[in-house]
């Protein structure tokens, strides 16, 4: 498979995350807690204040370690049939990959819909959080 078939695939695998989270996901507060929760852990490890924040200065090495814990963690959550989990991870894994195919007018677009509403998901999580505070 060359490069146009593999952004080809992904664009698809892309669309249909989007579909998704547009018509399922948003209603699946479990879900959309657990992309808040995981976005927000990873965009504070990074001292950044979003995920769209975080994906940009993450070394090539910190990409490539991040979307291989994805899916070994997605895998165990898969097993223990924690689909939730699953669904947070796949997200933001398609996202990172995203960021490395952004080259292409198409996947860019999709790219910045999906952070926009990973971003979202942190913002309420941070708000939360803040919440319990005090």
């Amino acid at each position: 498979m060359d490069d146009t078939q593999r952004k080809e695939q992904f664009k698809l695998q892309l669309a249909s995350t989007l579909a998704d989270l547009k018509s399922d996901g948003v209603r699946n507060v479990e879900a959309m807690a657990l992309i808040g929760s995981l976005a927000t852990e990873l965009a504070d490890r990074l001292g950044q204040n979003t995920w769209s924040q975080a994906k940009t200065i993450l070394s090539a090495q910190q990409f490539d370690e991040l979307l291989t814990s994805f899916r070994l963690r997605g895998n165990q959550m898969q097993q223990s049939g924690k689909s939730g989990h699953v669904y947070a991870l796949q997200a933001l894994s398609v996202s990172l990959v995203a960021k490395g195919l952004s080259d292409d007018a198409d996947i860019a677009a999709g790219e910045q819909l999906l952070d926009a509403l990973i971003d979202r998901t942190v913002s309420v999580t941070r708000k939360g959080i803040a919440a319990t505070k005090n």
